[in-house]
């Protein structure tokens, strides 16, 4: 067994036990704890000094699960997920009425499917979605590198597992889809014209199954 997968197996068995840990990801280092423990959670809010009504984006395996965590789902997310996923582009859904407040108090959940084997790693292991923060302090740079991550959040965390530089540079994409046309919130790592492009793309398809129909 290699060191990297030692440092997963160790961090998962922290988020089981209720910890908070950081990890690489397509983009940046993530802050991440087991989206269902509610003590977690809100220390994640605690290390990065970040306001509650500002919540914490979550981090799934694949795409199947949103299902769980979203309802309805807009045809142009599913289209969108398609295009970008796994990858940085963080969808922000209706929520289901199943989720707890802690997580959503408002009527949206923002989710995404990154595209880093240690992250997928992490959440497939767990068998829970994961808190999928940056894993800074909330207004400052956000971590590239594992060190980066020790300078700002140091003895706050329980772990941080050592994947190397992330390769992205840039925090996700995120695009509201509970809006006709979507709305990118915060330009990330997706430049705006891919975007646009696809959506121009899905608008074209359903122009066409449209016309098929009538």
């Amino acid at each position: 067994m290699g060191v990297l997968q030692r440092e997963i197996e160790k961090g998962v068995k922290i988020l089981q036990m209720g910890g908070v840990i950081a990890f690489p990801t397509d983009t940046v280092y993530g802050l991440g704890a087991d989206a269902f423990n509610a003590t977690a959670v809100e220390r994640i809010y605690e290390i990065k000094n970040r306001p509650k009504y500002r919540q914490l984006p979550l981090l799934i395996a694949d795409a199947e699960r949103l299902t769980t965590l979203a309802k309805p789902i807009p045809e142009i997310a599913w289209f969108l997920a398609s295009r970008f996923w796994p990858g940085g582009l963080t969808l922000v859904l209706p929520k289901t009425d199943s989720l707890p407040v802690y997580l959503a108090s408002g009527p949206t959940i923002a989710v995404r499917v990154p595209n880093h084997p240690v992250c997928l790693a992490i959440i497939q292991h767990l068998g829970n979605p994961i808190i999928g923060t940056s894993a800074n302090i909330s207004d400052q740079p956000a971590a590239l590198t594992a060190e980066e991550v020790g300078q700002q959040l140091g003895g706050k965390i329980d772990f941080i597992i050592n994947g190397g530089k992330c390769p992205g540079g840039k925090e996700s994409t995120v695009v509201d889809a509970t809006r006709e046309p979507p709305t990118i919130l915060r330009q990330g790592i997706i430049p705006s014209d891919e975007i646009d492009k696809a959506y121009k793309e899905y608008s074209e398809v359903n122009s066409e199954a449209h016309c098929y129909r009538l």
